[in-house]
């Protein structure tokens, strides 16, 4: 039915650098009080008492166990940030969520209100979420004394972190319990399977991310407006350290940050009702969502299927093909997730396109869960500039293990729900690798890792398979 096909109309985005003239200190909740504030008005209508639901993305203090809380939130912390966030917006009767802890969380949340719109369940939404990191590290290691705790009894769906598919007993037992230990086994196979060189490894990553820095460079709410040679990202110096082989500081996601941003989605009736013009609405013509398997289990640690599919999901059902799209912004948490993308693609590694609309995690920010929410607001400005044109938008969370994919243009189009059920029944008849927890014999290299503290390596991770089993196992060396 056309009068409920949903529309967003509005977007928001809010970024407070530490060097900047204006410096507030302002907390994760002001952050995303603004963001919203500034999507409401974005719109350019009188939207507020339109809107019935509201998610928001759940903050990186609130992604750990309670006990951990204090570590990432050492001024206090809401004992209900998204109900904060709501008594700051002066809600009183819209539905109110908090959202688990990946990076999939605000495209998926597109999708989902979207099609709540277009069942007439709910009438508009909000998606919204901010990160104050990068103040409360520097108030820390200033030695100031902040007070961020604050209280609100606004009722909140609240389900969790439902990060329980992340844990992986053999991978923690062996010191790969964190992205940084994760990502780099996942981009060594990559490297091993192409047969490069570490070096040659090293200017490739240095070649893909050089592009995002021209790209965040001009991006008014990055973080950091830096341009960098692919040589400055891939060599390691003093300044640019290694984390965990092949990753030096650069290639690695920013979460250094003071961010925020917001999405209104309403259904067009409501649109039509309120006055929007038409040149303010943007069309979610495809998306899709998937789970991939855990690490140890997949088939292939190079490459994510359930990342291919859900990108060809989100396509067909917008009946476009990638080489359509105008803008795309690929999730570049590290660099085999965005080579990921291209490999599938068959793509090159530097092109006239750019492959992100920010300038990247490692560079524009990566506000913890809420990243691809700034990829949305920037494909929207982008299509609103270019009436007609497509912008794909593909999320992460996890160890390339959840994936949401959204196609945006301008061009009106009807409602088409997405096909996730089979999508992911798809991906559950793949047949899952078996882990060896108490290895012998011969095992063949499949990928490693070496983890430094500051510029001394401290531990070696090693994942191996045997060619008579085909079962994998996992291993450790200091030496």
């Amino acid at each position: 039915m056309r009068s409920k096909v949903p529309v967003l109309v509005g977007v928001g985005q809010v970024v407070e650098r530490l060097e900047a003239s204006d410096y507030q200190t302002k907390t994760a909740i002001q952050l995303a009080w603004e963001a919203v504030e500034i999507a409401l008005s974005d719109a350019h209508s009188d939207i507020r008492d339109s809107i019935s639901a509201m998610t928001v993305i759940r903050t990186f203090p609130d992604s750990v166990p309670k006990e951990l809380q204090p570590f990432l939130a050492p001024f206090g912390w809401s004992n209900n940030f998204a109900g904060s966030v709501a008594d700051q917006l002066g809600f009183s009767d819209v539905t109110v969520r908090y959202s688990g802890a990946c990076g999939n969380e605000p495209q998926k949340w597109v999708g989902r209100y979207a099609q709540q719109i277009a069942m007439g369940e709910i009438t508009g939404a909000i998606i919204c979420g901010a990160e104050a990191i990068a103040t409360m590290r520097k108030a820390k290691a200033d030695g100031r004394d902040l007070d961020w705790s604050s209280e609100s009894s606004y009722p909140v769906q609240d389900g969790g972190m439902n990060t329980d598919f992340m844990v992986e007993g053999e991978l923690i037992r062996h010191g790969a319990a964190v992205p940084t230990s994760v990502y780099p086994l996942l981009e060594q196979a990559r490297r091993l399977q192409r047969q490069e060189s570490s070096d040659q490894y090293a200017q490739h990553m240095g070649e893909l991310f050089a592009p995002f820095t021209e790209v965040a460079a001009n991006n008014p709410y990055s973080m950091s407006q830096k341009r960098l040679e692919p040589a400055q990202i891939a060599k390691v110096t003093a300044s640019n350290r290694m984390v965990s082989d092949p990753y030096p500081k650069a290639v690695i996601a920013r979460d250094w940050v003071n961010q925020a941003a917001a999405v209104v989605i309403i259904a067009e009736d409501v649109a039509d009702a309120l006055g929007i013009c038409q040149s303010q609405r943007v069309y979610l013509h495809g998306h899709a969502d998937s789970l991939e398997k855990p690490v140890l289990e997949r088939s292939n640690l190079a490459a994510s299927e359930a990342m291919s599919r859900t990108y060809d999901q989100a396509l067909a059902c917008a009946g476009k093909c990638f080489e359509e799209m105008d803008w795309v912004d690929i999730y570049s948490c590290f660099p085999v997730a965005v080579f990921n993308v291209l490999d599938h693609y068959d793509l090159p590694t530097v092109s006239d396109r750019a492959y992100t609309l920010t300038g990247g995690l490692p560079f524009f920010g990566g506000p913890g869960n809420n990243y691809s929410l700034h990829a949305i607001a920037s494909a929207v400005d982008r299509l609103r500039q270019s009436p007609g044109s497509f912008a794909l938008v593909g999320a992460n969370g996890g160890y390339l293990s959840k994936h949401s994919v959204g196609v945006y243009s301008t061009q009106p189009c009807e409602w088409r729900p997405n096909t996730n059920e089979q999508l992911q029944a798809g991906l559950d008849q793949i047949q899952s690798v078996l882990v060896e927890t108490d290895p012998s014999g011969v095992f063949e290299l499949e990928s490693y890792t070496i983890l430094y503290k500051g510029e001394h390596p401290q531990l070696a991770i090693i994942i191996a398979r045997s060619p008579e089993t085909d079962k994998r196992a996992v291993a450790t060396s200091v030496d």
